[in-house]
This record gives structure tokens, C-alpha cells and sequence, in this order.
């Protein structure tokens, strides 16, 4: 297989940027145009070309992209050109970003100038910045050949990075990488314009509305003690911060801070209009959200995918480009905007609770795995110790609180968390003795669980002294490589950059790693969070791999997966999509793995139970 390295250099000003417009926005505007590309076969020479539409479709025509890949850095950016402006579609598409993100996570930073410093492979140019307000009529001719020696030495640089991260990527990454950016380039789904204009309008008057609903007047969102009453009278537990003034703790009610704006995309629209009005910002994220999806059909009824391959450390997808379609409200009307081409249906599964059973199997806690593997409820398990009564006497509010409970306690969450967890979710405030009560069963039945915690340390410790073991209590064994990190079975390590210790006011030992945007707090039980969410990553991403050979992937969101299926096939790919979720990997022998599944006419369709 042929790789062609290719950087295209096109025309943006003060108001036309990626900085100002979506990548979708950047590429369809009427100001776009295309100055010159660059383009390196394989390690042949560095070719350019500078001209018309005309000149430049014929020059991406002299390589046979049916047989040869697409490398690029920020893949999504060049793929979605060549696909929407010349319709090249590579055989595969290999992006250099996505693949340091997977490799470096967050201590590196994925800006090409960056990383070709930590790879030594050059210099990045830095002649960009004087074409700014250019178009291909502005230049000169020693400045555009100026400029395309600038793009020349990209592709260079990009050709030598990708040398230097591909050993890392096995065939199921890379498989990964291509899939999400063909969400976006050749996207799948569609946007019903009708549904987001008559969802814009409601919600503006529903923000109104809701304020003089709740009786809260201007002054009592000014307040921070009313406004936290306000929020608690909604379930929700008002955010926190120690004051960098007093150093005590204070009410996390500034637009910067990220716990409060957070708010402004919880589920209950009451408090999104609370938070709106005491940000003083003239739109809910709901409205802004619904606003970005109006203006994406001004080109057209597609809907392209902007996700990011590798999120943070845990390597799940994380949103891209200003379009959270990873946090879509679960009652969101925006669901229903997003539908299938005629004659088409949308096929959706997910995985059911898969890092409870994941982190169950990997702590060894074969008791409890045993009891999902045969159907048992363990939320309901466990509601029926922390209530004292029988298993079939669990009615829904118990269940709740066991389900809470559950998904919270195997991370090592504490009383405090679990209280106002619950009181957040449900409205109803455990109390504090119950709460306690609830975490010490929970670490009794679950002494599994607990171990595994201490076990994690272990591994941070070796990672800080750059010693070689292994960590898992159950039937999965991942090793621990020094200041590489742990190791996964996709063959990427988490890694931990410049882990180190510290001790915190009361003299307590905790962790410490470094990012390229500042320093970040780890404990034990926390970094067993990490694993079994890279874990459950893991084997999502092989499932996708396997149901895209047949049906393309047209989204996911969290342990969810969508493909657009024609009408007459729906069900049986249902059954095939389903049945691939609960494939039990090869490194995870017995794990039991359980997934819903349905079928519908736009993304809001529910889920449940599908016999295969």
C-alpha cells in the first residue's frame, strides 16, 4: 500500500479561521479556496502545486488514491477537503494528530511545530502567518513559492512523525483513526432543518418562561447563598472551589469556573436557565447548540461527525470542532433533528453497564461477575443489603440508590460524593449515617474492588520509578513499563507523563502528573478508574471494527454505536450489530458482556432488549 502525505495551505483573514468557524464552516464557505498542496509519495520526493480548482484536481489525479492512504496532520481538515471539493476518497486515511494524541495524551501537545521539536525532525516554518488576509490573487510570485516550500517542509515533517508514531498502532487503531474521520468526511446522517427551527424557538420561550415559573427573582441569582439554595432546591448540589483569598471554601459560581458552566447543560432545563441568567449569557447551551445545527444546514441537509479519536487519557472519543454531539441532553429535542436519508432507518446499540462489568472482571471480583453472567440485577444485589430487604422486594427508588451506588463506589467515591450524588440525580437526600452506612456494605461485599485500588498504586509507583510489573487481580494481566505507563491491549499505553509525589495540607501522600496545560491530581482508586474506562475503550473499539466491515459507523456516543442501514435490513443488522457488542474479547475470556439495541427514524429512539 502507497502513502501519500499531503498538506493543503488555503486562504483565511481576522473573521474566516478555524479559530472563528467549525471545520465544516471553514471548508463550505464561498470564501474558501485552496492557495496550494503538497503531497509526498511514499518517501519520493516532495511535489507541490499552486493553481486553479482545475489545476489542483488534476494534480491529486496523478495518484491512484483507490490503492494508496491518505497521511496528514489534522486529517479531518485536509480528508474533508479533498472529499467535498475534489471527491478523493482515499483508501485509508492516516492522520498524524490522532495518532500523538494516543501516543502522548496529554504531555506532548499535538501542534505539528510541537511535535516535530520532540522528535527532532525539524523546524516548523512560520510563514503562515504572513499570508493572513491572502488570497491566491494577493501573492507574489517569489511569495508563493515561497509559501510552498512552507508546505513542502509540513509534508516533510509530517512524513517523519507518522514514521516514528506508526509502530505503536496495530491494525485495529488505525482501522479506528480511519472510521472516525470518514464520520465527518463522508458523513452518514442528516438534519431535519424544520425540527431545530421549531426546537429554537421553543426553547427561547421556554427560558423565559421557566425563570418567572420558578419565582426567582434578578437578586436572588446575584446572591451566592440564595442562588445555592435556588440550585439545591432543583436536586442539585451547588459547585465548590477553595478561595484562592480566604483559602476556604466558596461557592464555584464564576463564568470560569467549569463546575458551574457545566450547569448550563444539566438535564433539567430550570436549572440551565438559572445558570444562563447568573452567567449573564443571552443563551442556554441548548440554544447555542440548536443555533450551530441550523447554520451546518445552510450547506446542505448532512450532518458530518466531528469527533476526536483518542479523548484525553482514557482514549475514549471525545467531542471536536464545537459540536458535543458526545453530551446531547438525553431528552433533547435535537435528537429528533437528526435522522437518516430517505430510505433509511438509524440502527443503534449500546453496551449495557460495561465498566461495571469490566472493572468487576478486572478486579477479580468473580462472584459478583458470575452473578451478571447469570442475568442477576446487582443493582438490586445491592440495594437489598443497604435496605435490609429481599432481592424481589427492591422497588425503583432502593434500585436507584443501589444503581447510584454501584457505578459510583467502584471508583472509591466517599459518603459526602455518594449523598449529594443521589440528591443530585433523584431530587432525595439519602442523609448522611445512610450514606455512610451504603459506602462501609459496599466496601465490605466488594473487598475485590477494594484491593484493586491499592493494586493501581502499585502501578503509579512503578511508574514513578520507572520499574517493570504487572497489575489486574482478575483473568486480565496488563503490564506496567516504567514512565511508558500501562500497558493496554490495544497495544497503547496510559501513561502518566512526569508522574510524581506530593503532600497535601494534612500530610497526606498523593499523586501528581504533568500536562502541556498544567498539573493534575491522581490517587489510587482513580487511576483504576482510567484503566477500566481504557478498558471498556478497548472493547468498543474492536466491536466497531468488526461491525464496520458491514455496516459503516456512522456515530458513537459513550458505549453506543449507530449505523444508517437501508429500510429491509434494519433488523437483521440490528441482530448482527448486538451481537458483535457482546463478543467477549480475547484478552477477557468469560467476561460477560450485554448490549440493547434499536432501530428508528432519528437518533431519539430507545433502546432495550434485542434476542440474537
Amino acid at each position: 500500500m502507497n502513502i501519500c502525505t499531503l498538506d493543503f495551505e488555503t486562504a483565511y483573514s481576522q473573521d474566516y479561521s478555524l479559530s472563528k468557524l467549525t471545520t465544516q464552516q471553514y471548508i463550505d464557505s464561498p470564501l474558501f479556496e485552496v492557495i496550494g498542496v503538497a503531497m509526498k509519495l511514499n518517501d519520493e520526493d516532495t511535489i507541490s502545486c499552486s493553481g486553479d480548482k482545475k489545476a489542483i484536481n488534476d494534480f491529486l489525479r496523478t495518484v491512484d488514491w483507490r490503492n494508496t492512504a491518505l497521511c496528514a496532520h489534522n486529517a479531518m481538515f485536509d480528508a474533508g477537503i479533498l472529499a467535498w471539493h475534489f471527491g478523493v476518497q482515499p483508501m485509508l486515511i492516516l492522520d498524524t494528530l490522532s495518532m500523538a494524541r494516543a501516543v502522548h495524551g496529554v504531555g506532548v501537545g499535538g501542534s505539528l511545530a510541537k511535535l516535530a521539536t520532540y522528535y527532532g525532525v525539524g523546524e516548523k516554518g512560520t510563514e503562515v502567518l504572513d499570508a493572513k488576509g491572502k488570497w491566491r490573487r494577493h501573492f507574489m510570485e517569489a511569495d508563493l513559492a515561497k509559501y510552498m516550500s512552507y508546505c513542502c517542509n509540513d509534508v516533510d515533517l509530517t512524513r517523519e512523525i507518522f514514521k516514528h508514531l506508526a509502530p505503536s498502532f496495530g491494525r485495529i487503531e488505525i482501522k479506528l483513526i480511519d472510521m472516525t474521520i470518514r464520520m465527518f468526511t463522508t458523513p452518514q446522517l442528516e438534519l431535519n432543518r424544520q425540527v431545530l427551527e421549531d426546537h429554537l424557538q421553543e426553547v427561547r420561550q421556554r427560558k423565559d418562561q421557566l425563570l418567572e415559573e420558578c419565582g426567582i427573582a434578578k437578586d436572588d441569582l446575584m446572591s451566592n447563598p440564595k442562588l445555592a439554595a435556588v440550585l439545591e432546591s432543583f436536586g442539585v448540589e451547588p459547585p465548590t472551589k477553595i478561595s484562592a483569598r480566604t483559602g476556604k471554601e466558596a461557592y464555584a459560581f464564576a463564568k470560569s469556573d467549569e463546575g458551574f458552566k457545566a450547569l448550563l447543560n444539566h438535564e433539567d432545563e430550570r436549572v440551565q436557565a438559572v445558570v444562563a441568567a447568573r452567567l449573564g449569557v443571552k443563551s442556554t447551551l441548548e440554544e447555542t447548540r440548536t443555533e450551530r445545527f441550523i447554520k451546518i444546514t445552510d450547506d446542505g441537509d448532512a450532518l458530518p461527525v466531528p469527533l476526536k479519536y483518542y479523548g484525553a487519557i482514557t482514549g475514549r472519543w471525545a467531542a471536536s470542532d464545537s459540536i458535543n454531539l458526545q453530551n446531547l441532553p438525553r431528552k433533547s429535542k435535537l435528537k429528533n433533528a437528526i435522522v437518516p436519508p430517505q430510505g433509511f432507518k438509524i440502527v443503534g446499540s449500546d453496551l449495557s453497564n460495561i465498566e461495571l462489568r469490566v472493572g468487576l472482571y478486572f478486579a477479580g471480583q468473580m462472584d459478583k461477575v458470575q452473578m451478571l453472567g447469570e442475568g442477576f440485577d446487582l443493582y438490586k444485589d445491592f440495594a437489598s443489603k443497604a435496605f435490609e430487604v429481599p432481592y424481589e422486594d427492591v422497588d425503583d427508588d432502593a434500585r436507584f440508590v443501589g444503581k447510584t451506588a454501584s457505578l459510583s463506589l467502584i471508583y472509591g467515591t466517599g459518603a459526602k460524593k455518594l449523598r449529594a450524588q443521589c440528591k443530585m440525580l433523584s431530587g432525595k437526600d439519602i442523609g448522611e449515617e445512610f450514606s455512610q452506612k451504603v459506602v462501609d456494605i459496599y466496601r465490605q461485599d466488594y473487598a475485590q474492588v477494594k484491593a484493586a485500588w491499592y493494586d493501581a498504586g502499585r502501578a503509579l509507583d512503578a511508574i514513578i520509578k520507572e520499574q517493570h510489573t504487572s497489575i489486574g487481580l482478575g483473568q486480565i494481566k496488563l503490564s506496567v513499563d516504567g514512565k511508558h505507563g500501562i500497558k493496554l491491549p490495544s497495544g497503547l499505553y496510559m501513561a502518566y507523563p512526569e508522574l510524581n509525589t506530593e503532600e497535601d495540607e494534612d500530610g497526606r501522600k498523593q499523586y501528581v502528573y504533568k500536562t502541556y496545560k498544567g498539573a493534575v491530581h491522581i490517587h489510587p482508586a482513580k487511576c483504576f478508574q482510567n484503566v477500566i474506562q481504557a478498558l471498556a475503550r478497548c472493547v468498543m473499539g474492536e466491536a466497531m471494527v468488526r461491525i464496520h466491515k458491514q455496516y459503516p459507523i456512522a456515530l458513537t456516543i459513550h458505549d453506543a454505536v449507530y449505523c444508517v442501514v437501508p429500510e429491509d435490513e434494519a433488523q437483521d443488522a440490528l441482530k448482527f450489530i448486538v451481537s458483535e457488542l457482546k463478543r467477549e474479547p480475547e484478552w477477557a475470556p468469560g467476561l460477560p458482556l450485554d448490549a440493547e439495541g434499536g432501530v428508528g427514524d432519528d437518533l431519539a429512539f430507545k433502546m432495550g432488549k434485542v434476542i440474537v
